[in-house]
């Protein structure tokens, strides 16, 4: 037995005597030594005197000094100090370069050992909150709750003093403002809690990518949408797959699928140009790591790119790399060009056969697969990622649900090709402006400890070709910069359709994890008779529990027999009814697939092994029939839900009420960018399918009103999914508020009384909370004033117009069935210097708004000049008036600015309408008058002394 003494003490007597004795003499003796000498030992025994190291440390480093100087700790030998440093070097060298088996499976939790160093930034979360600062959020969250008191004081005052001569004027302003503070709070209360995030992706590459060994990150598959080459132009949709395919990410973890839901040949052969081109730009991006990896952004880029850039190969390179880029555009164009006129027979392909999608409505399904294959490398001789056309069945008769349905068709075709862990969805005009944005992703979704729980990391929309004074609110900074960020404190930001990264498991409508709770506390000190009052809850709790455990081994049996006859196939399973089942229910789920069910249930993702290629194929084709998804709960419980015109919000509200979260993103350099609408006319119709969206969730069972609740919804988050679809309803409050100064200026009269000291002070006290609201969130935001401003502005515009005919056109479609076609907003190729900044194109969707403006204008210049008239007195009123008037024409800018600016670009026909409207409804006025007395002739003493 050695007692761990330094080595010249070991042959002492005291040593001999030491090892003849009991434990309790021991310890009673070496209290009596520690009065004389200073002792190193431990204060725990294990297991008896065997199992004890007492370390007796003397070491003086003096030796003329007294050993009682010392005192007693836990100062190491210099031998130990070494072994210990050579120790932890040698764990961290483990961690480094053997890692994880498993990756995500085990999450990095191998080496559990607490001696390894913190310093690893392998064993480290690979992201991190940032919350917004006190002396930010702390006034916001005070000035908050002081505006909740004000509208308390306001709303008492505005209640108890009515105004008696304009009871009509009052009651509508007093219902309106009830309504915007209402709308108000759904709006501010998810803002509560703003946080940032930071992501750090050199630990990502520590723990997943070793040296010598294949990448462990998670495969990807990425969703390109497009319908009509004409609208969404082929060479935008070029660029955003050159990016795609392009990315920093290990080749054999990404595939690109792009949906052509319009069946154009236009846009199959302008993908095999893309395809051709690509294996001349993916090895040059990766080569020089250029950004962006869009080649019409990266070659429109206004700087100098020899700054930084000294190798001359890559000047060489660049200059031809160009030169291709303009051959690939001409031969782009030259398609486009081609295609404007359609053969009387059709589109015919290369060896003569007709194209499958002549008929738009009526085609086959169809899939192509560019990249990927064996044999297709780039000039380099690398492997590409794997590029897929699809085409989903289109059949008469049959509803294929526009965008959601596409989406659903490539969650099923993806599976049974790649099916990646993992999918990105992007518009065909937002390509990834950061090449690491992939990177950026996976830092949330495989991060060990708080991954498991998110269903989808959702990046800002940033946009290309947008003036410098943004008239139309085109970037949205407010919501992307504030609201989100908000949210992401509380389950997280909603989905906004594009630049995001799903987890393929949420999707196909599984519930959240769990976690599990840690064991509650045992305490023995409660009487026995306390068990006896409680003890029939344990045994309910217990029988409830073990019911529990029998459903789950139930289901989780069900799962594995299902799981095997899928992989045997369906033959064995006509003989045992019991094995039939489970296979029933899923297919009922999932629909009649084997293969696409074996994928539903590899959590981690992968392809059978032994599969060919032409089988894949052939069950691709399958899941993309059209009646594929009948008696199915695709689009009800699975995949991009239907029942609606923005599917985004349906979805992510369906994901957050099964227990997930989802997490905002926002890089230093923009993960994705896109292009945005330039004129009014395409922005307001832009607007009006987001607000029909919304009305018909509203409308819906899914409205989040009255539906999941008994969830994992959070109450803040339900109020911003609630805000989310009742915010066309403002319309009808707005314009009636709009309307209220013109009224009241035509009318004379006003919807507040002779005001006193206190309603002033309870009016600016309201005011003054509005403004500092605004500031303060444009200060924890990182928004301008421009942009809050434009936001402002363009809330007046767009529910003046847009909101409005979505409200009617929703209440048709659900009440009356009269349904309306879906609008694709305009993809520009080429701003043209903002050439069509200003081009009121006709729409009925811009006479409310001008005819608001010509009402107030036509109030300002009657109450101006009735002031004049009247005298001095009348001015005093008229302020309130005119500030109420001169407000809705400042947020109705941008039409007066067409309006008197450019004359010649406003269409005639939206003037004579606006006007004509407004003759009508101001003659109307006068004659009906209704806020004028109907008792008889009111006389009025004139002050004139007629004697």
């Amino acid at each position: 037995m050695s007692l761990g003494l330094p080595h010249h003490l070991s042959s002492t007597p005291l040593l001999l005597f030491l090892k003849f004795l009991s434990l309790p003499m021991v310890k009673r003796m070496l209290e009596s030594l520690l009065i004389n000498m200073p002792l190193l030992y431990p204060h725990f025994v294990e297991n008896g005197f065997t199992q004890c190291h007492f370390l007796i440390l003397l070491r003086p480093m003096d030796p003329n000094k007294d050993l009682s100087v010392y005192g007693y700790g836990t100062v190491a030998w210099k031998e130990r100090m070494e072994e210990w440093k050579k120790k932890q070097s040698d764990k961290l060298q483990v961690v480094k370069h053997q890692g994880g088996k498993g990756g995500e499976n085990n999450g990095g939790d191998e080496f559990d050992d607490p001696d390894l160093p913190m310093m690893d930034e392998g064993r480290q979360p690979l992201s991190r909150k940032l919350p917004i600062s006190s002396s930010k959020i702390s006034p916001y969250r005070l000035i908050i709750i002081l505006r909740l008191v004000i509208l308390g004081l306001f709303f008492h005052y505005r209640i108890l003093h009515p105004v008696n001569d304009a009871y009509g004027l009052w009651l509508t302003s007093v219902i309106c403002e009830i309504w915007f503070a209402i709308s108000w709070i759904l709006d501010q209360f998810p803002k509560w809690h703003p946080i940032e995030r930071e992501t750090y992706l050199d630990r990502l590459s520590l723990r997943y990518e070793k040296e010598g060994k294949p990448s462990e990150l998670a495969s990807v598959d990425v969703f390109v949408s497009t319908v009509d080459p004409m609208k969404e132009p082929p060479l935008i949709t070029a660029n955003t797959v050159l990016s795609i395919l392009s990315v920093d990410y290990p080749v054999e973890k990404v595939a690109c699928y792009v949906s052509d839901d319009g069946a154009a040949m236009l846009t199959f052969e302008a993908l095999s140009e893309t395809s051709e081109f690509a294996r001349k730009w993916v090895p040059f991006c990766k080569r020089f790591s250029i950004e962006p990896r869009a080649p019409e952004w990266y070659f429109a880029k206004k700087v100098d790119y020899l700054k930084d850039k000294v190798d001359p190969a890559f000047i060489r390179e660049r200059r031809a790399m160009k030169r291709e880029y303009e051959e690939f555009k001409v031969r782009i164009n030259g398609l486009v060009a081609m295609a404007q006129k359609v053969p009387e027979d059709g589109w015919t392909m290369q060896d003569g056969s007709p194209w499958p999608g002549n008929n738009v409505r009526d085609h086959p399904g169809m899939i192509q697969v560019f990249l990927g294959h064996n044999g297709v490398h780039d000039v380099e001789g690398n492997e590409l990622p794997r590029l897929v056309y699809v085409s989903r069945e289109k059949r008469p008769g049959f509803d294929h649900h526009k965008k959601a349905g596409a989406m659903n068709s490539l969650v099923r075709v993806s599976a049974i090709i790649s099916n990646a862990p993992y999918m990105l969805n992007v518009d065909c005009d937002h390509y990834i402006n950061n090449s690491k944005a992939l990177r950026e992703a996976m830092c949330f979704m495989m991060d060990p400890t708080s991954g498991k729980k998110i269903c989808y990391v959702q990046f800002p929309q940033r946009f290309d070709g947008i003036d410098r004074h943004d008239r139309y609110s085109n970037r949205n900074v407010v919501f992307f910069d504030i609201n989100m960020k908000g949210l992401d404190g509380i389950q997280g930001p909603i989905y906004v359709g594009t630049g995001c990264v799903f987890r393929r498991q949420a999707l196909y409508g599984y519930d959240a994890p769990v976690k599990k709770k840690p064991p509650g506390r045992t305490c023995n000190c409660l009487p026995r008779w306390c068990c006896c009052c409680f003890g029939s809850k344990k045994k309910n709790k217990k029988s409830k529990s073990k019911s529990n455990e029998k459903k789950k081994s139930k289901e989780a049996s069900k799962q594995i027999h299902a799981l095997e006859n899928i992989e045997e196939g369906i033959e064995g399973i006509d003989n045992e009814k019991s094995a039939l089942m489970p296979q029933i229910k899923f297919e009922k789920k999932f629909g009649q697939s084997s293969v696409f069910i074996a994928a539903t249930l590899m959590e981690d993702g992968g392809v059978p092994k032994g599969a060919s290629s032409a089988s894949l194929l052939k069950e691709a084709i399958h899941v993309i029939s059209c009646g594929y998804e009948d008696k199915t709960e695709w689009g009800k419980e699975i995949g991009w839900i239907y029942g609606s015109v923005t599917e985004d919000i349906l979805t992510g509200f369906k994901m957050h009420c099964h227990g997930w979260r989802s997490v905002y993103c926002m890089p230093k350099i923009p993960a994705f960018k896109g292009s945005a609408p330039i004129n009014l006319s395409d922005r307001l119709h832009q607007v009006l399918r987001w607000a029909l969206g919304s009305v018909e969730i509203l409308l819906s069972r899914h409205c989040p009103i009255w539906y999941g609740y008994g969830c994992g919804l959070k109450w803040l988050e339900r109020f911003s999914y609630i805000n989310s679809v009742v915010y066309p309803l403002t319309s009808i409050p707005l314009i009636a508020y709009c309307t209220l100064p013109a009224v009241c200026l035509l009318t004379g009269k006003f919807i507040v009384p002779a005001i006193s000291n206190y309603a002033s002070i309870i009016f600016m006290a309201l005011f003054i909370s509005i403004a500092a609201t605004g500031i303060l969130e444009m200060q924890w935001g990182g928004v301008g004033i421009h942009d809050w401003w434009r936001n402002e502005q363009f809330w007046v515009i767009g529910g003046a117009s847009s909101h409005l005919f979505a409200l009617f056109q929703g209440l048709l479609k659900v009440l009356a069935g009269v349904n309306t076609n879906f609008t694709v907003t305009s993809k520009a190729a080429d701003d043209g210097g903002f050439s069509e900044l200003y081009l009121f194109k006709w729409t009925s969707l811009l006479i409310p708004p001008m005819t608001l403006l010509i009402i107030n204008i036509i109030g300002v210049v009657v109450g101006i000049s009735d002031a004049i008239n009247n005298g001095y007195e009348t001015w005093g009123p008229l302020f309130g008036k005119l500030f109420f008037a001169l407000w809705v024409i400042v947020h109705l800018y941008p039409f007066l600015k067409g309006l008197l600016g450019k004359q010649d670009r406003l269409p005639t026909i939206i003037v004579v309408w606006s006007i004509l409207l407004a003759s009508v409804l101001t003659l109307l006025w006068v004659r009906i008058n209704p806020f004028v007395s109907k008792g008889g002739i009111v006389l009025e003493i004139c002050g004139l002394n007629c004697d």
